[in-house]
């Protein structure tokens, strides 16, 4: 299948917008830390509904869920290319793997801080 760029603005968009679908779905579908990160978003949902949070706390809960979601969208991407790279283990590629792995940590604590800071005084 060859690729051909589309060079029309409007319907190259549209392509754009497809391929980063494909792209959530294989990643919520396919990858298990995706899945258990899209539930805890699903429940944060729910929570947030429940203890009717301000406008303010939905915005930083919205953007510490996006950003969880999408530093795990990185990792999975950089683990898949350095295993189609070097299939077997080695050191610098693992490496990489756990510093890719460190994004996602951080992402996550910055996460678990912000459902701290918004549900705690809820209880």
């Amino acid at each position: 299948m060859d690729f051909e760029r589309d060079k029309t603005f409007v319907t190259g968009r549209f392509k754009s917008l497809g391929f980063a679908l494909k792209g959530a779905i294989k990643l919520i579908t396919t990858e298990h830390s995706v899945m258990v990160q899209s539930a805890l978003a699903v429940i944060m949902i729910i929570a947030g509904f429940y203890f009717d949070i301000s406008h303010e706390e939905w915005l930083i809960q919205t953007l510490a869920i996006g950003l969880v979601l999408s530093i795990e969208g990185l990792n999975t991407a950089a683990e898949k290319i350095a295993d189609f790279i070097h299939p077997e283990y080695h050191e610098r590629i693992g490496f990489i793997k756990d510093i890719a792995a460190g994004a996602v940590f951080f992402a996550a604590m910055t996460a678990i801080a912000v459902g701290c800071i918004i549900y705690i005084p809820k209880f």
